[in-house]
């Protein structure tokens, strides 16, 4: 049996990728995070979380908060997948927003996921209408990474996910949890 188990919430199918390849490099269960019984999680010695990032927030964050007592005592991490190349400073805000208050020693991790705005929802692809319309305003000399990336991404179909992007996560996986062999 495997003592390692992977929860994810997926909108568009990018966070979900990343399970799946965490699946093929660990000795792992693998589940949707949404109605997933945190009353099992004692079957398991090391949890990874993994969400989407939609406005700085992590997609799982919201089981992981409503579950906290289950959750407690258990070694894991946090795996947020977002649009934008990694960048320290976006990267650090997401951590604070997400992670501040919570009673977890969880560390967080990043990987760059997907974008497609044909796949999107009317109200994703809304918002990103208006995002755009607001960002064109300012010189894009100005621009933050995440910024150029999300130009540089309009009208295509990207897939950035990439197994390298999991390396540290799984460095770490291997430091805090002896049994696990890869």
């Amino acid at each position: 049996m495997n003592k390692i188990l992977v929860l994810y919430k997926s909108k568009y199918g990018a966070t979900k990728k990343y399970a799946q390849l965490l699946k093929d490099a660990l000795p792992c269960d693998v589940f949707p995070i949404d109605g997933y019984d945190f009353r099992d999680l004692g079957q398991y010695d090391f949890l990874i979380l993994a969400g989407g990032i939609y406005a700085s927030g992590i997609s799982c964050m919201k089981y992981v908060r409503k579950n906290v007592q289950a959750l407690r005592h258990k070694p894991g991490a946090i795996f947020a997948v977002g649009a934008s190349p990694f960048e320290p400073e976006a990267f650090e805000a997401v951590k604070n927003r997400n992670l501040r208050d919570l009673p977890l020693k969880f560390p967080l991790f990043y990987g760059r996921g997907m974008y497609d705005e044909s796949q999107m929802s009317l109200k994703d692809r809304t918002l990103c209408k208006l995002l755009r319309k607001s960002l064109s305003k300012k010189d894009p000399s100005s621009f933050e990474p995440w910024m150029k990336a999300f130009f540089e991404a309009e009208g295509k179909s990207c897939d950035w996910v990439d197994r390298t992007y999991l390396e540290p996560l799984i460095a770490y996986l291997k430091t805090c949890y002896g049994p696990y062999s890869s």
